[in-house]
């Protein structure tokens, strides 16, 4: 049980594509009781703000809406945390605002360097799909979810709690390179946690980059890509222990 009376730091949990806010209540719930401030954004255009969706919807909006939420909240030595696509979001956040946080995490996330975009690391064959269904589901404004197997979901209670939420992801933010003004994670600590079980194939480059790096703390969680859905309470206790370090 948490000691009420010390104060942990602030956590901002990044959701991924096709995902919101919403995928990390388990989570949430369980740091929250642990004694942490957690908020977890939903990015503009997907989930409860899907109506919000426009052509002009790009990776500075969803830089945005990280940011908004940590000024708003004038939060300091914040945990940031981005899963999968929210790994590119949280990296785009920490080099614009590192002074208020103190650690930038991974789940599994997307790893680019300056001035790649999601293409340049995607396996080919796996790109090259995503481009065909933007085309023929929305004329290109937006990729459609996929099946919660592929994020590694396949408990039927959980898989159907996840069907019901996805929705399709504006596909110019998985074309647009990733604009920084200092290294990846801009001094920060920086943690990997990748999902091994099963492994997320489209992640491959982003996992073999980060292992390799001395520079980054890396870490395993033995469940799918969804981790937050699949071990909500094993990654919660990862989570917790990232922000406590």
């Amino acid at each position: 049980m948490s000691d009420p009376a010390r104060k942990r730091k602030p956590i901002v949990l990044v959701h991924g594509s096709w995902h919101g806010g919403w995928c990390w209540r388990h989570v949430a719930g369980t740091l929250r009781a642990r004694g942490h401030d957690v908020f977890a954004p939903t990015l503009t255009g997907l989930g409860e703000r899907a109506h919000l969706l426009t052509r002009d919807v790009s990776l500075e909006t969803f830089f945005a809406d990280v940011i908004g939420v940590i000024e708003a909240e004038e939060l300091r030595d914040v945990a940031l945390v981005g899963h999968s696509f929210g790994g590119l979001v949280a990296t785009g956040v920490a080099d614009r605002i590192a002074s208020r946080l103190s650690r930038l995490a991974l789940l599994d996330g997307v790893l680019l360097e300056p001035g790649e975009a999601l293409a340049d690391i995607a396996p080919a064959g796996a790109w090259a799909r995503r481009v065909e269904l933007a085309q023929r589901f929305s004329g290109g404004l937006t990729v459609p979810p996929p099946a919660p197997a592929a994020f590694g979901v396949f408990d039927p209670a959980q898989a159907a709690w996840l069907e019901r939420r996805l929705t399709p992801h504006p596909f110019r933010t998985m074309c647009e390179p990733l604009r920084l003004s200092a290294p990846v994670g801009a001094g920060l600590p920086k943690t990997y946690v990748a999902s091994t079980k099963p492994d997320y194939p489209f992640l491959a480059t982003c996992r073999a980059r980060a292992k390799a790096d001395p520079g980054w703390d890396w870490r395993e969680i033995a469940t799918g890509h969804d981790a937050m859905v699949s071990a909500p309470e094993a990654t919660a206790a990862l989570i917790a222990e990232l922000a406590e370090g």
